[in-house]
């Protein structure tokens, strides 16, 4: 199915399917610097329109759909809100930094298909830049059958710092299980306690911070329209290290194919790091079956 694209220059850009946008790309937003600003996803829903991402809820307000963010960085949190800080618990600092929108270097849509690739700068909270981001989101997959598009996305990081950046999580600095950094996505409310699932008949909450499963879906019933829906996260590689799950399905819904949940990443001075993802939205609520079916025909 043909894809149309909507760019309000400075602002965003959404992608739709016939007269359902299936997601908006903010990367011009004026957003609170305790929120850590950057570009992200949102809203993203499936063909059908149900809403599969939340934003700026109560709990979490710099958790933002899906977006590419990082919570320990040398000091400096490009997550958002308090850092966790070893036998303080979350402490709020003057250390939140940003991601900066520099330019898109390829906007490209070929019918079934979009491209897009941006360079962005990491601004530390001091106004220095400590990194160098290219980041390409491919928009495809659409399916009206199957009820189902998909996101590839794949970012290099490079430090531009001068010196060693240590990239970790809440987890490599003493909070144990709590590994999240890196390609964050936040669910809707209602998806609230909704069902995990993992390869070789694994799922449920206990998947944090395991490593096995290629691929990790979250089944949710819809708020507003009828039925349910499926985000397909698959893990897909990192230049450094492993990818670890981060997921939750209470108290709310959130996938994280975490690059540094047990152990940091030391990038020396132009030095880079490399990760690739894939979603998966489908418009419907899979069974294990479907979705280990679906995972085996298109994985990374």
């Amino acid at each position: 199915m043909t894809l149309t694209v909507t760019h309000e220059h400075g602002l965003r850009i959404g992608v739709a399917v016939g007269a359902v946008e299936i997601a908006s790309y903010v990367y011009g937003e004026d957003i609170p610097a305790f929120e850590s600003s950057k570009p992200y996803l949102h809203p993203m829903r499936t063909l059908s329109g149900a809403l599969v991402s939340a934003y700026r809820p109560h709990d979490h307000r710099w958790h933002k759909g899906l977006q590419m963010t990082w919570s320990h960085v040398s000091g400096q949190n490009f997550w958002g809100g308090n850092t966790y800080t070893h036998g303080q618990g979350y402490v709020p600092k003057d250390n939140v930094g940003a991601m900066r929108h520099d330019a898109f270097d390829l906007i490209d849509l070929t019918g079934d298909e979009l491209t897009i690739g941006e360079r962005l700068t990491w601004v530390a909270s001091t106004g220095q830049e400590w990194v160098s981001e290219h980041r390409r989101q491919r928009f495809h997959g659409v399916d009206a059958a199957r009820g189902t598009w998909v996101l590839d996305f794949t970012t290099e990081l490079t430090n531009i710092r001068g010196e060693a950046l240590e990239l970790g999580s809440p987890t490599t600095h003493g909070r144990d299980n709590a590994g999240y950094t890196g390609f964050f996505w936040r669910g809707p409310r209602g998806f609230t306690g909704g069902e995990i699932i993992t390869a070789d008949g694994g799922g449920g909450p206990g998947t944090m911070g395991t490593s096995t499963s290629p691929f990790l879906a979250y089944t949710g019933r819809n708020d507003e329209v009828d039925g349910g829906a499926t985000v397909l996260v698959f893990a897909g590689s990192t230049s450094r290290g492993k990818i670890t799950w981060f997921v939750r399905n209470d108290p709310f819904p959130a996938i994280n194919p975490s690059p540094a949940f047990h152990e940091e990443i030391t990038l020396a001075p132009g030095d880079s790091l490399a990760l690739e993802h894939r979603v998966v939205v489908a418009d419907r609520i899979w069974t294990r079956g479907e979705t280990e079916a679906f995972a085996a025909e298109h994985g990374l």
